[in-house]
């Protein structure tokens, strides 16, 4: 690969999907792009540079981007979070919560769907704790091909071994000829959508815990403040952030502090944004009451055509 192609490369990724690649990852890219070359039939690093600088050549950008980042995942990863989910994060929320009896997560960056499952298997395991309530888990990620196969929910001897306790197999899955298929019911608890941490997430809606672990250490540090920016907006007052247990938010967002038990990955907003985002939430829904005339914020249709144009920071 020539030096020129590999910066090429280097700025289109960074500019899909955030990832922040080493200069001397040279060798780690074109084993990650050869299985791509094979599928578009393409000789050469080189043809898919010819490709890649036309000017319609958006979706190939993004085809690379997704060819290249990160699917890494496991079922019931670094356990700890999802302990604290049911002992701690649901309990609390659910305190504030009487009326409408709903919470929702959002896991982004889900990859192939372990991370959203084991919520869901975590729920289902402790289904008399939530009786009467809802609890909706949104997926996203922006490479479609990890979509398609969380949304299938079929895995691998090997897949099903990293984390999953033999018990929740037998349990939760059925032997096919492709591996282990998860009950429908654990599937339906978890909606699927394709979403870019760099792009606009408002569409979603407001959640009360947002799961992005492991994700922004793959970031650059203004990328890493951008995508917690847009994170807070779309948290509760009281909500829960949770990150990789090696990352954190400290000198990339101010509004946010480590969880009172100290849970490594695990924040919450400190008490100053909380009540700034309590107030903004407020003032929201009084100019909702108001009618659509005093809404100055984009209508749905809108936000659903920035999340299809390409990602800028």
């Amino acid at each position: 690969m020539m030096a020129h192609e590999f910066s090429l490369l280097r700025r289109i990724l960074k500019e899909q999907s955030g990832l922040n690649l080493g200069a001397d990852k040279e060798d780690m890219l074109e084993g990650k792009l050869r299985p791509l070359l094979k599928e578009l039939k393409l000789p050469s690093i080189s043809h898919l540079m010819l490709a890649l600088i036309k000017p319609d050549a958006h979706l190939l950008r993004l085809r690379v981007a997704q060819a290249v980042t990160v699917q890494e995942s496991y079922f019931f990863r670094g356990k700890t979070p999802f302990q604290y989910f049911i002992d701690a994060m649901l309990p609390r929320l659910m305190g504030s919560r009487q009326a409408s009896r709903r919470i929702r997560v959002w896991c982004a960056a889900a990859a192939t769907g372990q991370e959203p499952y084991s919520l869901a298997i975590e729920l289902a395991e402790h289904e008399r704790q939530f009786l009467g309530w809802t609890v909706e888990i949104i997926a996203s990620d922006f490479a479609d091909e990890a979509l398609e196969r969380a949304r299938q929910g079929v895995y691998s001897q090997f897949e099903v071994q990293r984390g999953l306790p033999i018990s929740l197999l037998v349990k939760y899955f059925k032997k096919v000829e492709r591996g282990w298929k998860l009950t429908p019911d654990i599937r339906e608890r978890v909606t699927f959508r394709t979403h870019n941490l760099l792009q606009d997430c408002r569409v979603f809606g407001r959640f009360d815990v947002i799961f992005c672990r492991n994700v922004l250490i793959y970031f650059d540090d203004a990328t890493k403040s951008a995508v917690l920016s847009r994170l807070a907006a779309q948290l509760a007052p009281d909500g829960y952030l949770v990150l990789g247990a090696a990352e954190t938010t400290t000198n990339y967002s101010n509004e946010f502090m480590a969880v009172p038990e100290n849970r490594p990955g695990v924040f919450c907003f400190t008490a100053a944004a909380s009540l700034a985002r309590a107030r903004e939430e407020a003032d929201r829904r009084k100019r909702v009451a108001q009618g659509p005339a005093s809404l100055q914020e984009p209508s749905r249709g809108e936000l659903e055509q920035r999340l299809s144009r390409p990602s800028t920071l």
